[in-house]
């Protein structure tokens, strides 16, 4: 079969990204990037839904290596697609990536020091032979295929939903031919991408209701950093970019680091500019007044203040109750209140998968992730020759994605010098009593919680954290030897 140094799991965000940092890195490894869709773009490519766009700035969500140069700090979908596409250009990627090709298996053999792959070939209308099965081999695999499942979200069942007379829409698998224009529309959540979806479809709806079972904190900025706009002008593109980078990274962490010391003074200071920008009726305790602190989920930007201009002018509102039930018409709330709508758009979440589904085993005993330790956020305790990345759930993903990548470069280069053929995280005797802790801990909302019995355990001490605070990580993982007493390298 095909033998490969480096397989790459995805070519989305993170892994057009390491693919970068390898080929500037490891110019000599071999390596593909292994795509279940027909596309790059991962997340940016398979969302389609009105308004998409980031919800963190790109001078930070942008490539470490690539300065983003456009206008707009805030981008849409299309454009940070198109950015992606760009950067894939620039560092001659194409050649490299293989569509079609959904990672089943992996199963490493401790006698031969690789991993054999089992691939299926994709049900997609340019697939050559969807359903077939190959094997490829690998010495390394680095796992960038994101953290949720892409053939569906979270969607509870709805009583009454089959009498409901109109459409209803996943945003996941959002349909080209879904005309909206002076229709009542329902969207059904409060999360990121519910508040983006509203103030754009009220643009063209009759009206557009939020439909929440309780609110999210949201805060409203510019779509535009003036600062790096400026800077633009008199440096050089990759000075600019950097400076921005930092001025936002500190940003980013001061707000963070606020919300856990001083979390009732945030919670002042986000209510307070929501109601600056709602009319003196609105009911912002109801409405926009979450039970839990700032943070324990994620802030929802809200772009120029674009919810609450919809909700002022008229064309946008929100009911926050329990749904009782859908009707012919549209949904009967608990309360007894009618949202009377023509189409209902179910924006109720993610579905977490880990490693992206992927049946893994050593020597043939099956891996059940559940029971290994988080090795810097990126490694498996016990499982060799594999990296993941999962970004930052409090700033921009591809912060964390860029750590990683530059470490699994020193990591291949570090084995190179030292002949080895296998790299593997194991606890140290010191380590054994230490308690285990959840892989994302003071992180609430629903998808993670459903779903975290399900990934490695973290534990109280360097290297087994799983730390979410890219300052720490710069020195956990970026400078940090990589011989740390965990970390063993074997021929």
């Amino acid at each position: 079969m095909e033998h490969l140094d480096v397989v790459i799991v995805g070519a989305g965000l993170s892994g057009i990204g390491a693919a970068c940092h390898l080929e500037e890195r490891c110019p000599g490894k071999t390596y593909a990037l292994l795509e279940s869709r027909h596309a790059l773009g991962g997340t940016w490519d398979l969302f389609r839904y009105p308004g998409i766009r980031s919800d963190s700035d790109m001078h930070t969500l942008g490539y470490s290596f690539k300065p983003w140069r456009a206008r707009k700090a805030i981008a849409d979908g299309p454009s940070i697609y198109d950015y992606m596409v760009e950067t894939a250009d620039e560092y001659d990627l194409h050649d490299h990536i293989r569509y079609h090709h959904g990672l089943r298996k992996a199963s490493w053999s401790s006698a031969a020091n690789q991993w054999i792959l089992e691939i299926e070939s994709t049900d997609h209308p340019d697939a050559k032979r969807p359903g077939e099965r190959t094997q490829l081999s690998c010495n390394f695999l680095f796992m960038c295929s994101g953290y949720f499942n892409y053939e569906r979200g979270h969607r509870p069942e709805f009583e009454g939903s089959d009498r409901f007379r109109g459409r209803i829409v996943d945003p996941q698998f959002w349909p080209e031919d879904l005309d909206y224009e002076d229709k009542r529309v329902a969207v059904i959540g409060s999360g990121a991408t519910a508040i983006t979806i509203v103030p754009s479809m009220a643009e063209k709806a009759a009206h557009v209701t939020m439909v929440q079972r309780s609110p999210s904190y949201v805060v409203s900025r510019p779509d535009v950093d003036v600062i790096a706009n400026t800077l633009r002008k008199f440096l050089p593109a990759k000075w600019a970019y950097a400076i921005t980078r930092f001025k936002n990274v500190q940003l980013q962490r001061l707000l963070y680091r606020r919300t856990r010391t001083d979390p009732e003074r945030i919670k002042r200071l986000l209510l307070d500019r929501v109601r600056k920008q709602l009319p003196s009726n609105c009911d912002v305790e109801t409405h926009f007044t979450p039970s839990y602190d700032p943070w324990d989920q994620r802030l929802c930007l809200v772009p120029n203040g674009d919810l609450f201009d919809a909700i002022n002018d008229g064309r946008a509102s929100v009911v926050t109750d329990h749904i009782d039930c859908f009707t012919e018409s549209g949904i009967q709330m608990e309360s007894g209140e009618k949202v009377e709508a023509d189409i209902i758009v179910t924006a109720t979440g993610l579905e977490l998968k880990v490693l992206g589904g992927v049946e893994f085993d050593v020597d043939g005993k099956k891996i059940d992730f559940a029971d290994t330790w988080s090795y810097k956020g990126m490694m498996y305790s016990g499982v060799p020759n594999l990296a993941q990345t999962f970004g930052y759930i409090n700033a921009s993903w591809t912060l964390r994605a860029d750590l990683t990548s530059e470490y699994v470069c020193r990591l291949l280069n570090r084995m190179d010098e030292r002949g080895a053929r296998r790299v593997v995280a194991r606890l140290r005797p010191e380590d054994e009593a230490m308690p285990a802790r959840p892989w994302i801990e003071d992180f609430t909302p629903g998808y993670m919680q459903r779903m975290m019995h399900l990934f490695p355990k973290q534990g109280d001490r360097s290297p087994w954290q799983n730390t979410q605070n890219y300052t720490a990580d710069k020195k956990l993982i970026r400078n940090a030897p990589l011989e740390d007493g965990a970390l063993f390298f074997e021929s």
